[in-house]
């Protein structure tokens, strides 16, 4: 069993973000291993990129401040294989074709196994484009994970269906950030992609409160929190690993 299949075998998933190199490359893994501690079930790990575009503010201050300080893709590699080591969970890329692209596609995806990455989001990807990516994901065990939104409509039966890994539903239109109330109908949503795969799906965008994570989590196998963690990092940057345990552990709690 993969580690991300096994990431929702133990109840709800509560999976965590964090840009790296934000506010550098230590505090980021000292982060990893802190929202491991707190409980968090899957952490992504966002590439800094200089045109984010599914990324609201507080993302994007984010990857501005990790590449002023000097991240590279390189280094990001360095760390996570150091990391690897030390964390049983399952560690994701959410990155955007222009990086890959520019590193060269194989050689991201030999780099990702290498360093013990389990599977990448790439939210400027399409659907209808995936073999642009699939085929490299596949020759070295990567899971390409599906993003399904609100406008997925009837396209949503056909993304779920070849879905690996877990799959992102994303629960509100426009990019990513905190939110004070979520419309969409995550339940139909939800009920759709059931009826077409036996893979994890999670909630994410505009999640931050431990209400919103038990309530979405309990129409789906789990919630993703990206800005709200950014935020406390933005706040207390090289301080900031109390702030983040407290707040990981309050969410992974939400759903015990």
């Amino acid at each position: 069993m993969s580690r991300i299949a096994e990431a929702f075998n133990h109840g709800k998933a509560f999976i965590s973000f964090v840009t790296g190199g934000d506010p550098d490359l230590d505090t980021t893994e000292q982060l990893i291993y802190t929202m491991e501690k707190a409980g968090a079930d899957l952490i992504e790990i966002g590439i800094p990129f200089s045109d984010p575009i599914a990324e609201g503010i507080v993302i994007q201050e984010a990857n501005e401040r990790a590449l002023s300080a000097g991240c590279t893709t390189d280094k990001l590699f360095e760390m996570v294989a150091k990391v690897r080591s030390k964390v049983t969970v399952p560690l994701v890329f959410l990155t955007y074709l222009n990086p890959i692209y520019t590193y060269g596609k194989d050689r991201f995806m030999l780099r990702c196994k290498e360093s013990g990455i389990d599977g990448v989001i790439v939210p400027d990807l399409p659907f209808e484009e995936k073999e642009e990516l699939l085929p490299d994901c596949e020759k070295y065990g990567i899971d390409l994970i599906s993003l399904i939104a609100p406008t997925s409509n009837e396209r949503i039966h056909m993304i779920a269906k070849e879905a690996k890994g877990f799959i992102y539903c994303v629960s509100s239109l426009g990019v990513t950030g905190v939110r004070s109330e979520i419309k969409t109908d995550l339940s139909t949503m939800i009920q759709l992609v059931r009826e077409s795969s036996k893979v994890p799906c999670a909630v994410g965008f505009g999640i931050s409160t431990p209400e919103q994570v038990a309530k979405y989590a309990a129409l789906s196998d789990g919630a993703i929190v990206g800005s709200a963690i950014v935020k406390i990092i933005a706040k207390y940057g090289k301080e900031s690993e109390k702030y983040v345990y407290d707040y990981v552990k309050s969410m992974k709690d939400a759903l015990r």
